[in-house]
């Protein structure tokens, strides 16, 4: 009989990815999804949704019994109003939450997906790794600080629990299927033309779909209690814009937008939008991630886990190919 997966966080961008490579390896997958919840990427699947709240601890237990494990990528990845008590909620109870249904149904095997924000950055000569230390915090973004709890509830339930858990945490993602879109915006406003420059730092981009078969690989492979770093390319935002530019066939942004600027132009947006009472469309903590650049090694991932390489270009070919055949370029 085939094994059964709970998967959180099915109908999202990485998640979309990974029902369909456990698919692929003939597990059976049990997708735990909120009631109404935007299911574009998930259509005609041969999967088992099961509608629940992941803050509701007996709706996580009932899809989590009958499964073996369970790879927990639901979160709530919003920077933008940086503060948010629903993002607490999501990222450290929903995996408190799950942790406890690991315990409650026995399931043998925990991959919690995180992110790579969790550690501390380095250069593109020395890339940020597992080892790491965190250094988000002076952003004062709930995100980062939620997943870094979140991370060391993990962590803590792998070392003095006996839960076998492993920890995988992507970088910034590439690829089709992005519905939202999420990290796919970036690519939209290139190919729209409505980023005149380009911020100081950079980041590490991988495709998708390579982070989703790492994902999976951790159902068997991998240390118990360790962490992962899924990730590939270090680009800065002028190397990254002018990439996507060249796919989608129009002028990158020429003007280096500095820091000084960046910030005040931050600060001068959230200002007018707090007059309006509107969230802004850019905020404070935003400008100083872009200044900086967030760049890491994916060595011990590729190392430990079978991490692909998929060079970036691919990656934003096919999420440009998949955004225009899906209207999101009109």
């Amino acid at each position: 009989m085939p094994t059964t997966i709970l998967l959180t966080g099915a109908n999202g961008f990485l998640g979309s990815h990974i029902v369909r490579e456990l698919l692929a390896r003939r597990y059976n997958v049990r997708a735990l999804v909120r009631p109404g919840s935007n299911r574009k990427t998930l259509p005609e699947l041969p999967i088992e949704i099961v509608e629940g709240d992941l803050l509701n601890p007996a709706d996580v237990l009932r899809a989590a019994k009958g499964c073996k494990a369970v790879i927990h990528a639901a979160a709530l990845a919003q920077v933008n109003p940086a503060r948010d008590p629903q993002v607490w909620a999501v990222n450290k109870t929903g995996t408190e939450n799950v942790l406890a249904a690991v315990k409650q149904a026995g399931l043998k095997r925990l991959v919690y997906v995180g992110t790579a924000n969790v550690f501390g950055f380095g250069t593109k000569e020395q890339p940020g790794t597992e080892r790491s230390p965190y250094t988000g915090q002076t952003y004062g973004v709930d995100y980062m600080d939620s997943k870094v709890a979140a991370t060391e509830l993990v962590r803590q339930a792998a070392h003095r629990d006996d839960v076998a858990a492993i920890m995988v945490h992507p970088t910034f993602l590439l690829g089709p299927l992005d519905s939202k879109p999420t990290s796919g915006a970036m690519l939209l406003a290139i190919a729209k033309k409505q980023l005149p420059g380009y911020p100081a730092g950079g980041k590490n981009y991988v495709h998708v779909r390579d982070a989703a078969i790492a994902t999976v690989n951790a159902l068997t492979m991998g240390r118990l209690g360790e962490s992962y770093i899924l990730g590939n390319e270090n680009l800065t935002y002028h190397e990254a814009f002018a990439l996507m530019a060249s796919v989608a066939g129009v002028t990158p942004p020429h003007f280096a937008l500095p820091p000084t600027v960046a910030r005040f132009y931050a600060q001068a947006s959230q200002w007018l939008a707090n007059i309006r009472g509107r969230v802004p469309a850019v905020n404070v903590p935003m400008a100083m991630i872009a200044n900086d650049g967030h760049y890491f090694s994916s060595e011990k991932a590729v190392r430990e886990l079978n991490l692909p390489q998929t060079p970036i270009r691919e990656a934003v070919q096919e999420a440009y190919d998949w955004f225009s055949a899906n209207g999101y370029l009109r």
